[in-house]
């Protein structure tokens, strides 16, 4: 197995994760599913590829058709509710990793912001990100 690039943990410790790899993507969420997982405001979200992503913990999870069409899981601890990844349907061969659960120190930012058509009037959003009112494409694994 290769070294871990990044680690995390949820608010009391029983999830834990191991990444092994590079983020394909950064990306701050505002489609009103996440906005109700984040409590008003967005997730902010790295992707990584599935094989390097190592979770161990006990979860709870929700389904939904997403506006995209697609099935997203939002997956939780199931001990203290600390947000950990979403998964979809539509790229199996991703985890989308919420940036809170990561150890301090990970370096990671949003690059873009998406589904801004349903962030909330008073949203502040960054400038200087990449926009989408709605789904971007899909990224792409870097070399």
């Amino acid at each position: 197995m290769s070294e871990p690039r990044y680690t995390g943990r949820c608010n009391c410790g029983a999830v834990t994760v191991t990444i092994t790899a590079d983020a394909v993507a950064t990306r701050q969420c505002w489609c009103r599913q996440c906005q109700k997982v984040a409590a008003g405001g967005p997730t902010n979200n790295a992707m990584f590829p599935t094989e390097a992503v190592t979770i161990s913990g006990a979860r709870g999870d929700h389904a939904y058709v997403a506006a995209s069409g697609n099935v997203l899981t939002h997956e939780y601890c199931a001990a203290c509710g600390t947000p950990v990844l979403g998964r979809t349907s539509a790229r199996p061969q991703l985890r989308t990793i919420r940036l809170g659960l990561l150890d301090e120190g990970h370096g990671l930012s949003p690059a873009m912001a998406i589904w801004t058509d349903e962030a909330p009037a008073w949203a502040a959003i960054d400038p200087q990100l990449e926009r989408w009112p709605g789904q971007p494409p899909a990224p792409t694994a870097k070399a």
